[in-house]
């Protein structure tokens, strides 16, 4: 059946934008701005359900997958890129993938989000299997590519799981572990890089955050594994040192360097 008033469609509360001062149009943006963590938490006993669909798997050699369009594929990638640096991983451990390629990331991709059978294919380049699980990112839970990619991959026995900013969407119905964060209508009316885009970002953040946490990729609550790629990522690895060992800046950046990761520091010098 055809989804033809998602939620992130509706109307904006909001009217004669153009009108408004400076002050009201910021006031009434933060206004809206407020309400997405609300409807996350709303969401919290769902997004638990995929974390921990997922962390078995990848704690048994597989990957994650992220599917989109637009906005919505652009923070599936940002979520994927921001792992190896963070948590010292593989890039080829979270991979996200947007309609219309890389080349969609900076520029609009005409019918991109439009091809069924397009995700699919574009999964099939990193032979994604039983072993991996696939979540699928669409504002609306309409996206084509989306549904198409989860779909497919839901048949041939790969867990899917949803990010969606929509009640009741195609996209939802498709998969096993749905998040369905209702973000209601945006200020500038379908505008889904606002409030949804929003949601969707926290999601992905608790999502990755939590899957590397249990695989063992922070230690007390830090960044053992981050990659020392450049000057402040290094000072915050010896800042690190410093606290966990007690020892003087100097001290820190000497082990540091011998040892390369704060993680190797610590295995060496605490029980």
């Amino acid at each position: 059946m055809e989804h033809t008033n998602p939620d992130t469609e509706k109307t904006s509360k909001y009217n004669n934008l153009e009108k408004m001062s400076t002050s009201a149009l910021l006031s009434n943006i933060n206004k809206e701005d407020k309400s997405v963590s609300e409807s996350v938490e709303k969401e919290l006993p769902a997004i638990e359900k995929l974390v921990d669909a997922i962390t078995p798997k990848m704690e048994a050699g597989g990957r994650l997958f992220y599917i989109g369009a637009g906005t919505s594929g652009r923070l599936g990638v940002l979520d994927a890129s921001e792992c190896p640096p963070t948590f010292g991983v593989s890039n080829q451990l979270v991979i996200g993938l947007i309609a219309g390629g890389d080349t969609a990331l900076r520029n609009a991709v005409e019918n991109a989000e439009d091809d069924t059978q397009q995700a699919w294919k574009d999964l099939q380049e990193y032979n994604i299997s039983e072993k991996d699980v696939l979540v699928g990112l669409a504002a609306s839970g309409t996206t084509p590519y989306v549904i198409g990619g989860i779909k497919e991959a839901r048949a041939k026995g790969i867990i899917t799981g949803c990010v969606t900013c929509s009640s009741g969407s195609p996209l939802a119905a498709a998969c096993e572990f749905p998040v369905e964060v209702v973000t209601g209508p945006e200020f500038v009316t379908g505008s889904t890089r606002m409030k949804a885009g929003t949601a969707q970002k926290l999601v992905l953040n608790m999502i990755s955050t939590s899957v590397m946490i249990k695989l063992g990729r922070v230690k007390g609550n830090k960044m053992v594994d981050m990659q020392l790629s450049n000057k402040k990522l290094v000072s915050r690895g010896v800042r690190m040192i410093m606290e966990e060992l007690n020892v003087d800046e100097a001290e820190a950046s000497k082990l540091l360097q011998t040892y390369k990761s704060v993680r190797n520091v610590l295995a060496q010098y605490k029980a």
